[in-house]
């Protein structure tokens, strides 16, 4: 694809212009920052010398943050417990100019948290400290009215499913529903141990792996299998976009009648593929919604998530840096 760089700014500019809604499965994500200089004399594991704590907004609340980053206009949803940790997410994602109107406080359900200890430039362990709590429909009674109030202003809406419990068929089909009536793009980020219905969504964007398991075909990495298995997928949902991501291979789009559009990775370094996803369906969402055609969109989506794995930590970019990553391949 030949692009000029008045095309990209022009880009970025229309998409800086988006409103964006973001649902899905809220965490904090921690990062514990250290050195190691020597093994345990307990077990054969380093010893991590902690020099800095940070804390980020994770999963669905990640997403939220790679746009509000780069400049959009964004609102986000979802349960959070009434916890420590929960204002903890709360006071960050405020301090990211974030709307929280939609977001659900629970009692009794404690905020997910992901603790990542970083030494060395790589992640020693993660810990993970979750409960699973499907969407009830007092929990979606009480939500109601916060996503009727927020989707209508929108041009875009995000499902970043994570499997914790969100999601839920009912939820999508009262989303899509409502999305589609005032005409905004939909685009989900699936999870292979939810299988929903996505009819009526404007695009779906798994993994290789997600394809091949909502597909119900063993994992492969011919390009043939991954046709059979999107194929399948397309049949399936009756969905006009379909985006797979590739890992180190980039990304391919399906976009029927017309072929599938490859485009391999942009990234120049990969330090951390912690949030690529994030990036991938927050961009490729955003640049539909800005009028941008499919293989743009991917193109954008591709190139934003080159830059993030670059960085350490669930990281976001910049408008300069999107710029620059497309500048770099021209």
């Amino acid at each position: 694809m030949k692009v000029t760089k008045d095309r990209i700014r022009h880009w970025i500019e229309k998409i800086q212009q988006q409103k964006v809604l973001v649902l899905g499965d809220l965490m904090l994500d921690q990062f514990i920052w250290g050195k190691v200089n020597r093994i345990s004399p307990e077990a054969p594991v380093p010893v991590v010398h902690v020099t800095h704590e940070s804390a980020y907004p994770g999963g669905a609340a990640n997403v939220a943050r790679n746009l509000s980053d780069f400049g959009l206009s964004v609102h986000v949803g979802g349960l959070l417990g009434n916890d420590a940790n929960g204002e903890s997410l709360l006071r960050l994602l405020e301090a990211a100019g974030i709307s929280t109107q939609a977001i659900l406080p629970l009692t009794g359900f404690p905020t997910i948290i992901k603790t990542r200890i970083i030494a060395r430039h790589q992640q020693v362990v993660r810990v993970d400290r979750e409960e699973k709590h499907s969407l009830t429909e007092s929990d979606l009674e009480l939500l109601r009215p916060r996503l009727l109030e927020v989707l209508p202003q929108m041009n875009a809406v995000i499902l970043e499913d994570y499997g914790k419990g969100f999601i839920t068929q009912e939820l999508v089909n009262e989303v899509v529903a409502l999305a589609r009536s005032n005409g905004a793009i939909i685009a989900v980020d699936p999870n292979p141990g939810n299988l929903l219905d996505w009819s009526g969504v404007t695009a779906v964007k798994p993994n290789r792996q997600e394809a091949y398991a909502a597909a119900g075909m063993p994992f492969a990495e011919d390009e043939t299998s991954l046709s059979e298995a999107d194929n399948r997928l397309l049949e399936k949902w009756q969905v006009p976009y379909l985006l797979v991501t590739l890992g180190e291979e980039g990304m391919i789009l399906f976009h029927p009648p017309e072929k599938p559009y490859h485009t391999p990775t942009r990234a120049r370094e990969v330090f951390d593929v912690s949030g690529a996803g994030d990036t991938a369906i927050a961009f490729f969402t955003a640049a539909l919604a800005a009028g941008l055609s499919g293989a743009e969109a991917a193109e954008v989506a591709n190139h934003a998530a080159g830059v993030v794995v670059g960085k350490l930590g669930t990281a976001t970019l910049k408008p300069e840096e999107l710029l620059n990553s497309f500048l770099q391949h021209v």
